[in-house]
């Protein structure tokens, strides 16, 4: 019974067919066999069924691409990068087998080619290569569990915070989804795209030191209950204070600079431009749409229309115009966003 299931593959590449047929005889037995005369030759199998190959034995010279040529544009692309290369030369100069080891090369099988070490030398780099995939496969399922278990905390804590305000748990799901839509549109890359994602629950945690005459009043505030309103951004900077790590960093952040306007007549800090970070700018215009889109005790809902419209009069002045644009480029996505994450009606919080 074969140690190894049919699908492990091996691609030789060598621009002597006899040493292709030794080495596939000495293989073939165990894995499935593919092979290439040139380098060109083998660079198109490569990069056309990356996904198949288990290790690749090269030779070192070549006409035309030489072994050495192969593995530096192997080695270039992410798609193929780990495929495990074991070089095959005539030549015995560990000088040449030192440079093909620096390179990346997992060994070295020197011809002529001795079917015992062949064979034990592939099959320990294909056991290597399996068990360094289940390796990554086992961190990569912990790290998604640590991120989702992160990820759930916060939302705990966020959703515990809107409790205390007339604004219902669906609003910081929304707000998540868009900000994480929005930084996606203008290139942000998706693991730092989804850490917004997440830090935006938490840009109004500061409420939860607001009192509760100002935080739920029904009416306009005056002028000091505003003045103390909008003192949640410094709470929720305090909350926040002192993170380690790139989720509490950003929420700061976001909960200091949410209501930052793009031309300096926010608060709390009257930042300007860029002064503002970029998940400050992003939160506001995904939060102020959101709200004005959706229904509260004291108001309701606008019409998509009348809020994309509001953010068009106020790109510039509250909103960058760049966000502004994308924003409202990608209006199916957010329009499917509200959609998923509806509120419902009985868990609308009413003033006291």
């Amino acid at each position: 019974m074969n140690d190894f299931l049919p699908e492990d593959t091996i691609l030789i590449v060598d621009d002597e067919p006899a040493n292709i047929k030794t080495l596939a005889s000495t293989l073939g037995q165990h894995y499935r066999v593919l092979a290439a005369t040139s380098g060109e030759q083998a660079l198109d199998i490569i990069f056309e069924r990356s996904c198949e190959l288990d290790l690749i034995l090269l030779d070192v010279l070549m006409p035309g691409l030489t072994g050495y040529d192969v593995n530096a544009r192997v080695r270039s692309y992410p798609e193929t990068a780990n495929i495990p290369i074991i070089f095959i030369t005539a030549r015995t100069d560990p000088d040449e087998e030192a440079r093909g080891l620096d390179m990346g090369a997992v060994d070295y099988i020197g011809k002529p080619f001795h079917p015992v070490t062949v064979q034990a030398r592939v099959k320990t780099q294909i056991e290597l290569k399996k068990h360094k995939e289940y390796l990554d496969d086992m961190v990569a399922a912990r790290t998604q569990e640590l991120i989702q278990a992160r990820e759930d905390i916060v939302l705990r804590l966020a959703k515990a915070a809107e409790t205390r305000d007339n604004e219902t748990g669906m609003h910081i799901i929304r707000l998540s989804k868009l900000c994480e839509m929005l930084a996606r549109a203008i290139g942000m890359k998706r693991t730092m795209a989804r850490t917004l994602a997440t830090a935006s629950l938490m840009h109004d945690v500061g409420k939860i030191g607001i009192p509760d005459n100002i935080l739920l009043k029904p009416g306009r505030h005056t002028e000091e209950e505003r003045a103390i309103m909008q003192t949640h951004t410094t709470l929720g900077g305090e909350i926040l204070a002192d993170g380690d790590n790139d989720l509490l960093i950003m929420a700061r952040e976001i909960a200091l600079t949410h209501h930052e306007r793009w031309d300096g007549t926010g608060y709390p800090c009257g930042l300007k431009g860029e002064e503002i970070p970029l998940e400050g700018r992003i939160t506001s215009v995904c939060d102020v749409f959101d709200a004005l889109t959706s229904v509260r005790p004291y108001k309701e809902a606008w019409s998509v229309e009348k809020a994309a419209a509001f953010l068009r009069e106020n790109s510039g002045s509250m909103f960058e115009p760049r966000l502004v644009d994308l924003f409202l480029a990608n209006l199916d996505q957010v329009l499917d966003i509200i959609s998923a994450y509806q509120d419902e009606p009985e868990r609308i919080l009413q003033p006291n």
